[in-house]
């Protein structure tokens, strides 16, 4: 996997109108957590996140912090977006060691056009990223899974899938996607049934008012 730098300054204050201001001018907040290590707060340009963040693989990040010796492997571990705005607001980086196995968030990226779907079938995509376990020179940047030769009524679970060097967890049982049938139109006569399940209150209704009618 590929390895993408990142310059990143050390925060002294973290107060809150501290890191409201660095925001305004274009740095966002995070922390960066290694084992046995305690925290760094940092900041970065904001736009220096974008590699990591608009983007559907993973990335190993090769982070030099300002001041400090040498460079240090990490990944994207979270990320906070404003509500309103969309932008990130916050950021945590976990450190990585090249001998130690590392759970990490993987997307799932769709391979093929299957033949169902020429037949008139529709894709169901359910799972969209799976967790992996694996040393950082194993982390895939996706999970490629072949649909093309999917027919309707075929599905992949995550049971189906496997990957030298790579433990995928989850439910093996489950569907990652599936080919259905497409959807069944109404027929006409269920159309005409409830034309005339709802005819029938008019008639109880026009009963009533000449039974009160008969009362005058």
């Amino acid at each position: 996997m590929a390895t993408v730098n990142l310059s990143a300054q050390k925060r002294e204050d973290l107060g809150n109108s501290t890191t409201k201001t660095a925001r305004k001018k274009g740095f966002i907040p995070g922390v960066f957590y290694f084992k046995n290590s305690p925290a760094v707060a940092i900041s970065v340009k904001d736009t220096a996140l974008n590699p990591f963040v608009y983007t559907s693989e993973v990335r190993i990040i090769n982070l030099q912090i300002e001041g400090a010796e040498k460079a240090q492997n990490c990944i994207l571990k979270d990320i906070q977006f404003d509500p309103v705005s969309d932008k990130p607001i916050h950021f945590d980086l976990l450190g990585i060691s090249e001998n130690e196995t590392i759970r990490v968030e993987v997307p799932i990226k769709l391979v093929g056009a299957p033949v169902g779907v020429r037949d008139g079938g529709v894709i169901q995509h359910v799972l969209h990223s799976l967790e992996v376990e694996c040393l950082p020179a194993n982390i895939p940047a996706h999970i490629d899974v072949e649909i093309a030769s999917m027919a309707i009524g075929d599905a992949i679970h995550i049971g189906d899938l496997k990957m030298e060097n790579v433990e995928i967890f989850g439910n093996p049982t489950s569907t990652i996607v599936a080919v259905v049938p497409p959807a069944v139109e109404k027929v006409e006569g269920a159309a005409a049934e409830g034309e005339a399940t709802t005819a029938e209150p008019e008639v109880i209704a026009k009963g009533k008012k000449d039974e009160e009618e008969d009362a005058k």
